[in-house]
């Protein structure tokens, strides 16, 4: 798991209460829920600040692995939050499974959009989601489909950062507060290979594998018939103890050959190499 982030100048509890004062100044607000940490601490305080006034939205589609779901489903449900479930259908855009380098521009264009409707027909005055202060450092397409759908992002505006997120999160008794981030199934899939359901399955069907083992933070690239596993070099022992366990779960989700890449877990490695030209 994900260790704690080291003693920031702003304590979690100042952080908290500058967040629930920005939601309080809503009338009522939408939360792009993902069961990650960030948008897990953005529901829980839009929860208790407003009540039936915060309304938790899931989009589901073949990116988003079952049990990643069904934990987001339960968080919810222990902290008593009213939550709406939303089969988006960016499958259906072929500016979308084409898999372009942004390719996520359109996956959160087709969410925000339902989200859009659903604030529309019921009178909320807001959609928020969890990007933080963080993450504007990096190249995200769905960072300019939330800015153009006038989807706000309170944890950005207030600078709250990721370690922080995880402090106020911790502070806040949250039981994902160190979870390690888990971007979406096509993530795996080189830009420029099509995004198939089929193929998303069998991605999900080997990462399972490999949690099922107790490995937390991992990828598993897809490369047609190679799967190429990305965990942390401290990992890189207890996968060699499993590799014919690994090996034969990994066939089983339909895969020949199996891999192990050296440089250990790169968050956007395939994004990072098609843009180096790779």
């Amino acid at each position: 798991m994900i260790s704690s982030a080291s003693p920031t100048s702003t304590q979690p509890s100042e952080l908290l209460a500058e967040l629930a004062a920005w939601l309080r100044q809503q009338p009522s607000v939408l939360v792009a829920y993902s069961g990650g940490v960030d948008s897990a601490l953005l529901m829980a305080v839009a929860h208790r600040e407003l009540g039936v006034r915060a309304l938790a939205c899931i989009g589901v589609s073949p990116s988003y692995p079952e049990r990643e779901y069904h934990a987001a489903l339960d968080l919810a449900k222990q902290l008593g939050a009213a939550i709406r479930v939303i089969n988006t259908q960016e499958m259906l855009d072929p500016r979308y499974t084409q898999n372009p380098d942004n390719r996520c521009f359109f996956c959160k264009s087709e969410l925000y959009a339902q989200l859009t409707a659903i604030a529309k027909q019921e009178n909320f005055a807001l959609i928020v989601d969890g990007n933080n202060a963080s993450d504007l450092a990096d190249d995200r397409p769905g960072w300019l489909a939330a800015r153009q759908s006038g989807v706000r992002s309170p944890l950005a505006e207030l600078g709250i950062t990721k370690p922080q997120v995880r402090e106020m999160a911790k502070a806040l008794g949250l039981p994902i507060w160190d979870k390690p981030s888990m971007p979406c199934l096509s993530s795996r899939v080189p830009h420029g290979m099509a995004i198939l359901p089929g193929l998303l399955k069998q991605i999900e069907k080997a990462e399972d594998v490999l949690l099922k083992l107790g490995f937390t933070e991992l990828r598993v690239r897809h490369h047609g018939h190679v799967a190429r596993i990305e965990v942390p070099p401290q990992d890189f022992g207890r996968i060699l103890e499993c590799r014919q366990q690994i090996y034969d779960g990994l066939v089983a989700a339909g895969y020949k050959f199996v891999s192990l890449d050296l440089m250990g877990l790169q968050s956007g490695s395939l994004h990072q190499a098609t843009k180096k030209g790779h």
